[in-house]
């Protein structure tokens, strides 16, 4: 029995869309989401939503099984464990590497003379990232807040542009920088995420639409600082 209509409700509200938005971005009148609501969406469209928000298309369909293909794209933070190890950061003293600040330039990534960002050597080897392959970016929106400020100075690694499930990316689209954790779906869509789920949807780029729109995979951001914008109080 087709009872998705709560489930999708519920969905819309989890990325911060509203039916009438939903109904734009997917070419429908709103009347037609309503009717979805009520009724189930058309078995004809299943997996064109479950692909969209990243979930099973039994689940979507009937509430059961687990709702995400991948339990690290639940929403919440992971449970806390015993025996996680210690940041590489928190390790003291050793070789500092001036990893370089990049800024757009004509819609490519080149350095910015005389800027960088000292990291520990040792961080760096812990996490498997080449110095050759590190630099540094400004977080350019603020679509990941409260968990990235926009501005915040991000290290990314080049050499890493495998999607991992939930992992933070920089990428280059249409010449602009972003930033967002990403997933894959069937056929190789790419879904792109931000922390700010209220304002920032899921977006969905097939692999032609990645191609004619420039959509590239920059690299994995394994660190991020900022400062406080001002003094409390």
């Amino acid at each position: 029995m087709n009872t998705s209509g709560d489930r999708l409700k519920a969905l819309l509200h989890e990325c911060g869309l509203t039916p009438s938005d939903f109904a734009a971005q997917r070419s429908v009148t709103p009347q037609h989401v309503n009717n979805w609501f009520k009724r189930g969406v058309p078995l004809a469209r299943l997996d064109e939503m479950a692909d969209l928000f990243c979930v099973h298309r039994r689940w979507l369909r009937s509430g059961e099984g687990p709702k995400h293909p991948n339990p690290i794209l639940r929403s919440g933070p992971p449970p806390p464990t015993h025996d996680t190890p210690p940041s590489p950061l928190s390790a003291h003293g050793g070789r500092m590497l001036q990893v370089p600040l990049h800024e757009l330039h004509n819609g490519r990534l080149a350095p910015v003379a005389s800027k960088h960002l000292r990291l520990p050597c040792k961080a760096l080897k812990t996490l498997g990232v080449a110095a050759d392959q590190a630099i540094c970016l400004a977080m350019p929106a603020a679509n990941m807040a409260p968990l990235i400020p926009q501005e915040a100075t991000l290290a990314v690694d080049l050499g890493m542009t495998k999607v991992i499930e939930g992992e933070t990316y920089a990428l280059l689209h249409n010449g602009t920088l972003r930033v967002n954790n990403l997933s894959l779906g069937q056929h190789g869509t790419l879904y792109l995420h931000s922390h700010d789920r209220r304002n920032y949807a899921v977006e969905r780029y097939t692999r032609a639409q990645r191609q004619a729109q420039g959509l590239e995979i920059i690299g994995w951001v394994f660190h991020w600082s900022h400062f406080r914008r001002q003094r409390p109080g």
